[in-house]
């Protein structure tokens, strides 16, 4: 295991803030705590640091507003809930960053943002540039507009990607509790805080478990899961308890607290980080073995003739997932060639690619150059 992150040079932070250490248990938001947390941004922006911010609340007080104490579970519902606390949550913010005579920005984003190469591209510009003037961009989900197939799920998983797009130093995943256990430490067992991992270690994801309430969506799978997507950018995580006080400024002085999740893995170029992050996989690709081994190892692009079975609708261009003979997601790519093309291609060799289809547009099924291990 490598040293410990050295967060003294560290430079730019994307902090996750959960709902549940920003609502008074779901009632509402807890402007104090709110409070508090502009003040730490604040010292953090006095000392060098670059903060964005990716705040969970905007549905806890929508719900308070609309009068809920029930998390609804239709999606039209949680839009609306969205709607309506999403101005209480940038109000709130707003009124406390000015305060310290700082500018916050609001930026909503969903998986179409992100998943379109243009709108993708700009996203990243509108959020180095709000860096640059010094602003405090806050991000959140555009629940409003999001449907369930294009929803990032969690705003772990945004914070992540965010991280990716604007190639953080560090993510800090506030949570209410001390960091990743081995175990359910609600169990009444032994369990054993993880205090430093490889973001990317397999263990990890069986150690973490589901959602702690009915407020938030995430659970600790989904920050485990953040950190290995942060790590395809050099991003290291810290996972830490939000209920400890001046949380961010004792970790921002090296404090040993919560667990850290160190990027090891070569970082990914810009354009191949944006291939990966697609969460929106159109169709899978099932290999032999042989295949499995030329784009795991050999670096090698995929041919039709290593296909042994083609599952999904899909187009020229999109993200499809490439699974072994067990099952199990080794790479994702952008095809050349549909889905219906695919099946008719699949186990040929590449000389038979106009013979079968009647024309030839790429040799490969997909080029290298566009496919990433995973």
């Amino acid at each position: 295991m490598t040293d410990r992150i050295d967060v003294a040079n560290t430079k730019r932070w994307v902090v996750k803030i959960g709902s549940a250490l920003l609502t008074d248990n779901g009632r509402g938001l807890n402007h104090n705590a709110l409070m508090n947390w502009a003040e730490q941004i604040a010292t953090l922006r006095e000392q060098g640091l670059e903060i964005v911010l990716v705040s969970s609340g905007s549905v806890a007080e929508g719900m308070n507003r609309l009068g809920w104490s029930v998390r609804p579970h239709s999606l039209h519902e949680l839009q609306a809930a969205a709607a309506v606390g999403q101005m209480g949550l940038i109000q709130a913010y707003e009124s406390c960053f000015k305060q310290h005579k700082l500018h916050s920005a609001q930026v909503l984003l969903s998986h179409d943002d992100l998943s379109n190469r243009n709108r993708y591209l700009n996203a990243r510009s509108t959020l180095k540039t709000l860096l640059e003037l010094g602003t405090i961009p806050i991000v959140n989900e555009n629940d409003t507009v999001a449907t369930e197939e294009i929803r990032f799920g969690d705003n772990d998983t945004l914070a992540a990607m965010v991280a990716n797009l604007i190639e953080a130093d560090l993510l800090v995943i506030l949570t209410d509790q001390d960091g990743l256990y081995d175990c359910d430490p609600r169990g009444g067992t032994n369990a054993c805080l993880i205090k430093q991992a490889s973001a990317n270690d397999q263990k990890l994801e069986t150690y973490a478990g589901g959602a702690a309430s009915d407020i938030s969506r995430g659970g600790m799978l989904t920050k485990v899961l953040a950190a290995q997507k942060a790590s395809r950018s050099g991003t290291h995580t810290i996972i830490a308890n939000g209920q400890l006080d001046q949380v961010l400024l004792k970790l921002s002085q090296g404090e040993d607290i919560g667990t850290q999740l160190l990027a090891e893995k070569p970082v990914l170029t810009a354009r191949k980080r944006w291939i990966a992050n697609q969460l929106r996989v159109n169709g899978i690709l099932q290999l032999d073995t042989g295949a499995e081994k030329i784009i795991t190892t050999g670096g090698k692009s995929l041919l039709a003739v290593g296909i042994t079975k083609v599952t999904g609708s899909f187009k020229r261009g999109d993200a499809v997932s490439c699974h072994s003979a067990d099952g199990k997601e080794i790479a994702r790519g952008l095809v050349n060639y549909a889905a219906d093309e695919c099946r008719k291609l699949a186990g040929k060799a590449s000389d038979q690619i106009e013979a079968t289809l009647g024309y030839v547009d790429e040799q490969e099924i997909i080029h290298r150059d566009n496919l990433i291990v995973m």
